[in-house]
């Protein structure tokens, strides 16, 4: 399934847990929770001006990743029951009017929401998280010594904020579309975005450190995935498209930057219980 990670999926939220005792967390006004009974294979959530939320068709896990801020990489999120990868769901949720700070940027509207994301999965789903910090092996994104060769955006981060304010759902920046076999597309993104989204195709989790600012397009080929593939079926050859295909390392060395193996600390987080949602 093509994948398309936005800017606010690589934001690190601020956890309901550092709220004070007397604050009341944001939480959706009314939520319809559903499973889901679509037969296609779209799916994906959206933060929609208003303080609106939908999502179609989304495996829980999937909307707690989402709620999060992580990426799809196993090793930011841990434990869980089988179910919550393979049941999916339907969800409709708004605020109250006012929860949304009028003039609120794309940012600071997605950030509030997702803490009510966060708020809708404790009472609904009695999703208990613990989180963690641990050294672990990573990838770090840093710049090649002959520089980087990436082509400058357009769109500045403040046109990008200006189209948010000015109603623009489908925002033209932050979004990732490609996957190992078609490469990356993007338009309007910077070098957290690209960690995000190579992490989830990573075989560990992926780190900015390039120091680098603004927004970029990128535009690249196809290459050798680093996560394990199913087996081919007996007698299957590659074929020569995938013979021919360069590594990761290479696709980065080609854009003036290196993915470089090393270890650090990431924070982590690991689901201790969650129950099938309560009826709406």
């Amino acid at each position: 399934m093509p994948v398309k990670i936005t800017a606010a999926a690589a934001v690190a939220v601020v956890s309901l847990l550092a709220q004070s005792p007397t604050t009341k967390p944001p939480a959706f006004e009314v939520a319809s929770i559903k499973p889901s009974t679509a037969t296609d294979f779209n799916a994906g959530i959206q933060y929609l001006l208003g303080g609106r939320l939908t999502a179609h068709n989304m495996p829980l896990r999937a909307i707690i990743v989402m709620a999060y801020g992580l990426s799809f990489q196993p090793a930011r999120l841990s434990g869980g029951p089988g179910w919550i990868r393979s049941e999916r769901y339907d969800i409709e949720a708004t605020a109250e009017a006012g929860a949304i700070p009028a003039g609120a940027s794309e940012k600071v509207r997605i950030d509030k929401m997702k803490l009510m994301l966060q708020a809708l999965l404790a009472d609904r789903f009695k999703l208990v998280i613990r989180h963690e910090t641990k050294e672990t092996p990573v990838y770090a994104i840093t710049v090649a010594k002959g520089g980087p060769k990436l082509e400058k955006a357009k769109l500045t981060e403040a046109d990008c904020e200006k189209l948010a304010e000015d109603g623009n759902d489908s925002s033209p920046c932050h979004g990732f579309n490609g996957d190992p076999g078609r490469g990356l597309h993007v338009d309007n993104a910077d070098m957290a975005d690209l960690a995000i989204m190579m992490e989830t195709f990573s075989d560990r989790p992926v780190l900015d450190r390039t120091g680098l600012q603004g927004l970029y397009n990128l535009r690249t080929e196809g290459w050798v995935p680093l996560l394990p593939q199913p087996p081919r079926p007996p007698g299957a050859e590659p074929t020569a498209e995938d013979l021919a295909r360069p590594s990761i390392f290479t696709i980065f060395d080609r854009l003036g930057l290196k993915l470089e193996a090393t270890k650090a600390p990431i924070e982590t987080f690991v689901i201790e219980s969650v129950e099938r949602p309560s009826s709406n």
